[in-house]
């Protein structure tokens, strides 16, 4: 039986993709006021930024539960001879360690590897991806891990926001508090960066700061994977796709996806990313 891959919806990982690729998702929280969501679940990215405009309570979110874990583990472990989940930083998220505690209190045949990937969005997407292919290929479970664990060196994750709002509300600010206070007028980009939230450098208008990101993707050489993810503008994002799909192997195109609620609730509209995987 083939390795199993687990990850949680701060990977931002399409549905389709990751059903193609045989990943189980655990969804995170996302929480109106009163009302509790689960993402991608019970509430699309699509309602998630329409209620994100609309409504005057700001969003909170919160890891998946030790018993989510619980049962995905022991739902996935009867068609598997091991489990690779792989998370989002801890430093950002109790996810990973909902995903630890996790294994502790489950009795299973099958071993159970659970990694912190150091980053978030299509960050760790593009780390999902790597060890699930590898998974499909027949790769055993310290490989699939390996990979997994690799891929953190080889990542670039970059983000342009429209504001600092959302992620200052949040508490996931991290390193780059440093640009509040400074942005007015200025367009914001961070980079996952140690696990943590980092200033990357600031544009004066939105087509400098993704002609800037470009670049930055760019020098950091060919890619095996590409994800731009948006909050709000998918036509932008797909523009800034094709503009680098020469960086990826013949035959590949890069993955364009729609953060989900996790991440929006901390980027807030008019948000775009871009994360590479650079090729070994």
């Amino acid at each position: 039986m083939p390795i199993k891959v687990i990850t949680d919806s701060t990977s931002d990982l399409p549905n389709d993709l990751a059903d193609s690729l045989g990943i189980t998702i655990v969804p995170t929280n996302v929480i109106f006021g009163d009302e509790q969501f689960q993402d991608r679940v019970d509430l699309s990215p699509a309602q998630f930024y329409e209620r994100l405009v609309d409504s005057p309570v700001h969003p909170t979110t919160s890891a998946p539960s030790i018993g989510q874990f619980v049962e995905t583990y022991e739902s996935v472990a009867a068609d598997a001879d091991g489990i690779v989940s792989i998370h989002v930083s801890a430093k950002l998220s109790a996810t990973y360690n909902a995903a630890v505690q996790a294994t502790d209190q489950v009795s299973l045949d099958c071993p159970i590897e659970v990694i912190d990937s150091e980053q978030a969005s299509s960050g760790l997407g593009l780390a999902v991806v790597a060890a699930a292919k590898a998974a499909a290929g027949g790769a055993d479970l310290e490989s699939v891990a390996n990979i997994a664990r690799s891929a953190n060196g080889r990542s670039n994750c970059l983000a342009l926001f429209d504001t600092l709002e959302y992620l200052q509300r949040g508490g996931r600010i991290g390193k780059a508090q440093a640009f509040v206070g400074s942005i007015l007028r200025i367009k914001p980009m961070i980079v996952i960066r140690d696990g943590e939230v980092q200033p990357f450098a600031k544009a004066r208008t939105y087509a400098k700061g993704m002609a800037q990101m470009e670049q930055s993707i760019r020098d950091a050489g060919p890619a095996e994977e590409l994800c731009v993810t948006y909050s709000t503008d998918e036509d932008m994002a797909r523009r800034l796709g094709e503009s680098m799909s020469d960086l990826l192997p013949e035959g590949t195109d890069p993955i364009i996806a729609p953060m989900g609620p996790s991440v929006g609730a901390h980027v807030g509209p008019g948000a775009i990313g871009i994360a590479s995987l650079r090729a070994t």
